[in-house]
């Protein structure tokens, strides 16, 4: 990437004991570009007021912006408008569906092994959930989620379009057509790929597709859910009140015709306004710059952990991936928090440390502290990677772990 771009993220400017910081935590939120930062003053200096609900200047100006808002992201994803819901976040977008579709007890999830909370939790609420065998640092086999499929007869595939502990991208569209063949209804959350990967929901044929703005450069606290309208329509809303309604009686209500039947309340208006900030820089970018400043980032990133003594790393082994490793220290006496601090306070480095919102994994791997976690995004150089590999080695040489 253009070393210059660096200057379009005022965070980046920030120093911590007189040195810059270094800053490899983009799995769980990115940095925000000043046009992002821009787009949401706009609406606070400018257009301050609700939208769809009033006929003043202001509230037809933030109506517009709002839903220029929408087709912009839409567009992006290669989607209908109409198609696409803003919700608060991926987790509310996978809630929206496993509570709309009405499962029942006996319906069975099926989901890839290693997934995020997000896309776990809000099935074993509604249905039983399956899990498609396989190794967490490789791409689940089509075979063996053929043979779940024949074994389980689930309702729904539910699937990580790419691994926040081991950056493994999945073969979405492969799965996805193997999973309509069957009958069965897909949902991809691309929390982690939308950000790197370009998306055409097209293409990909799933059914659903959830994905946060704060992990693409954009706000916290909005996200988008989008559908085939056909199953969007299905869906029953997750929240209902003001907004998503034609018109209320004292003995009932009508719903409003999709998006809006699911975006009940105020809606996050400014939030939406730099989500589509944000995907107009990654346009301006470019995916295929994109795609192979992470393919430099995360070659680094396995070379400069590659046998750093007491430590266990969970990454990607194959391309393409994601610039993310976990790191487990095989030892309790120094975890993966002990280390995050130290890189942090001493070295200015900021990772994850904990569970990342996949207990399950962790179980499986019988990592019972967790792992430290690195991720890297497009404002990231490879020397800050091999700076952080070098600390790790430094600190695991001076210390039991």
């Amino acid at each position: 990437m253009n070393p210059a771009l660096r200057a379009d993220f005022p965070l980046l400017e920030r120093t911590l004991d007189g040195r810059p910081l270094v800053y490899l935590d983009s799995a769980a939120t990115a940095l925000k570009p000043r046009a992002v930062l821009a787009a949401e003053e706009a609406y606070a200096t400018q257009m301050t007021a609700n939208v769809h609900r009033g006929k003043h200047a202001l509230s037809e100006e933030a109506s517009v912006a709002y839903e220029s808002a929408r087709k912009r992201i839409a567009r992006f994803f290669n989607a209908d408008p109409e198609c696409l819901v803003f919700v608060k976040n991926t987790t509310e977008a996978i809630n929206l569906v496993a509570v709309g579709l009405c499962l029942s007890s006996d319906d069975v999830v099926l989901n890839a092994g290693g997934e995020h909370h997000a896309n776990l939790v809000p099935w074993m609420r509604r249905a039983r959930v399956e899990l498609v065998p396989g190794d967490p640092c490789e791409p689940v086999s089509l075979d063996a989620a053929m043979a779940a499929i024949a074994r389980h007869r689930p309702k729904v595939l539910a699937i990580g379009h790419a691994s926040n502990i081991t950056g493994v991208i999945q073969p979405a569209r492969a799965l996805c057509e193997m999973a309509r063949a069957h009958g069965v209804i897909t949902v991809v959350d691309a929390a982690q790929s939308a950000p790197h990967l370009p998306i055409d929901v097209e293409e990909m044929g799933c059914d659903f597709l959830a994905l946060s703005a704060h992990k693409m450069l954009g706000p916290t606290g909005v996200g988008a859910l989008v559908g085939r309208r056909e199953v969007l329509e299905a869906l029953e809303p997750l929240c209902v009140g003001g907004g998503v309604v034609e018109r209320v009686t004292a003995t009932g209500y009508t719903l409003k015709k999709i998006p809006y039947r699911f975006e009940a309340g105020t809606p996050p208006i400014s939030a939406a306004l730099g989500f589509a900030a944000a995907v107009s820089y990654l346009d301006e970018l470019g995916f295929d710059d994109i795609v192979e400043h992470e393919r430099r980032l995360a070659a680094a990133l396995s070379q400069s952990l590659c046998e750093i003594p007491g430590v266990e790393v969970l990454m990607a082994r194959r391309e393409p991936r994601l610039a993310i490793a976990a790191i487990a220290p095989r030892s309790a006496l120094v975890g993966p928090d002990a280390l995050a601090r130290l890189l942090s306070d001493g070295h200015q480095i900021m990772v994850r440390s904990g569970f990342h919102c996949a207990h399950p994994l962790f179980d499986r791997l019988g990592l019972e502290h967790g792992a430290l976690r690195a991720s890297a995004y497009v404002y990231n150089t490879v020397e800050e990677v091999q700076r952080f590999g070098e600390v790790l080695r430094d600190l695991a040489s001076r210390m039991v772990v």
